[in-house]
């Protein structure tokens, strides 16, 4: 069925993230609260991130200005380190109140990540600033606003009163440069996309929930102009998409398959797009140990990057064209929930054995990709919070991806050079071995807690049609911290791989011009 009109306009997504306004200037604006500025770490101590080095053709204050900034922050012990966040009180010739000075590190070993890193830093220390300028973009003005507007987004959630702290209100980014409007409109449009996800993922169960994600998502898809179609239940059983229908019976709450299509004229290549949608996880009859089962609204991150990836790819205008097939459904221990020992058919055929409930997101990725698949698409990357093995292996911090070896790779380098740190893992031919049922023509666990995250991967490479290059992308740790924030990342939701997928969406469209 498709989502009717009337429903996407009565609908808005509760508790979204503040929004930060930017804005694109040659020249300090005649009004602004705080000028961010950036500091090195020096051989000999602190020193100031001169705009000008950069070549950015901003030249700053008068040298007795810059020597009584250098004075004030040395006063009180800025060092210049990465991240390292120092106010002081703006001097005379400045328009501003006061300065904020961003460690920046030391200055050989600046990168666009240190760079985004700061802007993140810088934007957190903001907070209740209503208009903030800063130079710090003549050394890389795409991350530095993409940290800025990460960095500056707090979820509010959805308290009865405002929070005691009010978000950074303006952002004025001082470049010249006449490539400085379409670095800003690609990294602004980024950037909001990761924030779109982030809001999707901190969204409670309570209010999040198949039908009303499906509907959200619907509503996006409209605003930006991409397409959209949602299975219902009844159509999902009809179908034949058996993981889907077996994960979502427990739940009153009954599951959907939504599918969002951006198809520019001239496109040459095709990329389908899967990401899980488990708006609740108890593990069903499997449960889940009750420590930290609050955490699981978030075990639909990937279905929330795919949906932000696909309008971003719309608003950007990509040349590619991108489908995306949305699993979503809530895994609960009712008494219509399915049960270890049952065999289930998946869209297309393919027969598994269910042995434990928990592993539920490779069932409901199972048939969407199969359904992607169908398509005939060039490339496939499906993404999920999978499995605890992904953490176990590789942090909180470091995705794992899995697939075809060349793509896999292309994806893993895309994350690491935009921030989201990913690793290519293997497929090993045992592990693989170990995913097959003596009952059914593969299994949901292998009965081994060895190889977890890879095990996953071995099961879901059998839905992956004849051809397509594929990429898995576990991202259990990263799409959720549960730490401190730092840098440009907030607790909760980070919104992680939205930056990955589309550097590679950008990258096969350039490719193929």
């Amino acid at each position: 069925m498709h989502v009717g009109k009337d429903a996407k306009e009565k609908l808005s997504l509760p508790g979204k993230g503040a929004v930060t306004k930017l804005a694109l200037s040659a020249t300090l604006p005649e009004e602004y609260d705080a000028l961010v500025v950036g500091v090195f770490a020096g051989e000999d101590g602190l020193e100031l991130a001169a705009p000008k080095v950069a070549g950015a053709g901003f030249e700053g204050f008068d040298e007795s200005v810059d020597i009584a900034v250098w004075e004030l922050l040395a006063a009180v012990g800025a060092t210049g380190k990465l991240e390292q966040v120092t106010r002081v009180p703006a001097v005379e010739g400045m328009e501003a109140d006061v300065v904020v000075a961003v460690g920046l590190g030391v200055a050989e070993e600046l990168d666009d990540e240190r760079l985004r890193r700061a802007a993140g830093a810088a934007a957190r220390a903001l907070k209740g600033v209503g208009t903030a300028a800063t130079t710090l973009g003549a050394f890389g003005l795409g991350p530095v606003v993409e940290g800025f507007i990460l960095g500056a987004y707090e979820y509010p959630g959805l308290r009865s009163k405002k929070g005691s702290t009010t978000p950074l209100g303006r952002v004025v980014f001082v470049d010249e440069r006449a490539e400085a409007q379409e670095v800003f409109r690609t990294a602004k449009a980024t950037a909001r996309a990761v924030c779109v996800a982030r809001d999707l993922v901190n969204a409670p169960s309570s209010h999040l929930y198949p039908e009303t994600y499906a509907e959200t998502i619907a509503q996006l898809a409209d605003k930006h102009g991409v397409d959209v179609e949602v299975l219902g239940y009844k159509e999902l059983k009809k179908q034949g998409f058996g993981g889907i229908v077996a994960v979502g019976s427990g739940s009153s709450r009954k599951p959907r398959l939504v599918r969002l299509s951006w198809s520019p004229k001239g496109a040459r290549k095709h990329v389908a797009l899967v990401g899980k949608g488990i708006t609740f996880d108890t593990g069903g009859i499997s449960l889940k140990p009750p420590a930290s089962m609050d955490n699981m609204i978030s075990d639909m991150g990937g279905s929330a990057a795919v949906v932000a990836t696909v309008l971003a790819a719309a608003r950007l205008k990509l040349n590619v064209k991108v489908t995306a097939t949305i699993p979503l459904a809530e895994n609960m221990p009712g008494g219509k929930a399915y049960r270890p020992g049952d065999v289930i058919t998946h869209f297309g055929g393919i027969t598994s054995e269910i042995l434990n409930t928990d592993a539920e997101g490779r069932l409901v990725l199972a048939d969407a990709m199969a359904r992607a698949s169908q398509d005939a698409p060039d490339y496939l990357i499906d993404t999920a919070t999978l499995t605890g093995a992904q953490l176990v292996a590789l942090g909180e911090r470091t995705s794992g991806v899995m697939g075809t070896d060349t793509f896999r790779d292309q994806v893993a380098a895309a994350g690491c050079e935009v921030g989201e740190n990913a690793w290519a893992m293997p497929l090993p031919e045992e592990i693989a071995e170990a995913v097959k049922s003596p009952v059914a023509d593969i299994r949901n666990v292998t009965g081994s807690r060895n190889g977890g995250m890879l095990a996953a991967a071995c099961y879901l490479q059998h839905f992956v049609g004849e051809g397509i290059r594929w990429a898995h992308v576990d991202i259990a740790g990263p799409a959720y911290n549960t730490s401190a924030a730092y840098g440009y990342t907030p607790k909760r939701a980070t919104g992680v791989p939205v930056r990955t997928f589309l550097k590679v969406l950008a990258d096969i469209a350039s490719e193929s011009e």
